[in-house]
């Protein structure tokens, strides 16, 4: 289990023996979750960037760098106990029991972890921590600032493209993209057919629509055809942006 802090609407100049506002928010991390549901990895990071693109959140808001047995930098994700409940709906009953239990154990302790300062030494420390971690937060935020532009510059791309052009502005290879897509459920093949095709929710939440050509009848029934393309818009664009740097 972790915790995160909101960031302070108070000032580092605000009266230190004011209240904070700041509240400890409890968090699970994929890895964690994991564990508990004897699952790999790897596939609960996959099942949680399903969840939250279904649910249009922001993904690089639940991501966090943590480091391995080998002290490698890995992705993993940390959600909050609605999302975990939102997750864990997809998972078997004892699977959840787990979770949820373990939820209960950790929230149990959250009583009294907070407390106000009782004198003016502790509240001048806890304004000095305050200050320490809002200029660790803009660090991030400076450091984070290209890659925040580049994604605005993509969420500002007017009208939806084919997925070989959607790779050239992600810098990928086609290919690579063509895979992903195939594997976090974006797109399709019908059995017996060579073309892609947009899986119906992805339609639905704007990422990507179809390009509709017509192709001659058939020569043998005369039956109208017509070839489906899916094409990128710039919302799906914005979020593979996103959901591709763990990638990188």
């Amino acid at each position: 289990m972790h915790t995160t802090s909101a960031a302070s609407n108070t000032g580092p100049d605000s009266s230190a023996l004011a209240a904070p506002t700041n509240l400890t928010r409890q968090v699970m991390s994929s890895v964690e979750i994991a564990e508990l549901t004897e699952k790999r990895h790897d596939n609960v990071k996959r099942d949680i960037l399903n969840m939250l693109t279904d649910l249009n959140a922001n993904v690089l808001s639940f991501e966090d760098i943590y480091l391995d047995g080998r002290n490698r930098r890995q992705v993993q994700y940390l959600l909050d106990r609605e999302h975990t409940d939102c997750l864990l709906t997809g998972y078997n009953a004892a699977l959840r029991m787990r979770v949820i239990r373990r939820w209960h154990e950790l929230e149990g302790r959250v009583v009294g972890q907070f407390q106000i300062p009782s004198s003016l030494s502790e509240a001048l420390r806890l304004a000095a921590d305050q200050v320490e971690q809002n200029q660790k937060l803009q660090d991030v935020i400076q450091r984070q600032a290209p890659q925040v532009a580049a994604i605005k510059r993509l969420a500002s791309a007017c009208g939806a493209i084919c997925i070989t052009d959607a790779a050239k502005q992600l810098q990928i290879r086609p290919a690579q993209l063509f895979d992903w897509m195939l594997q976090n459920r974006w797109i399709y093949r019908r059995s017996g057919s060579t073309r892609w095709v947009a899986r119906e929710p992805r339609i639905t939440s704007g990422l990507l629509i179809h390009k509709v050509t017509s192709l001659k009848p058939d020569q043998e029934t005369g039956v109208e055809r017509a070839a489906f393309q899916p094409l990128v818009t710039p919302k799906g664009l914005t979020l593979l942006a996103e959901l591709l740097q763990e990638r990188a």
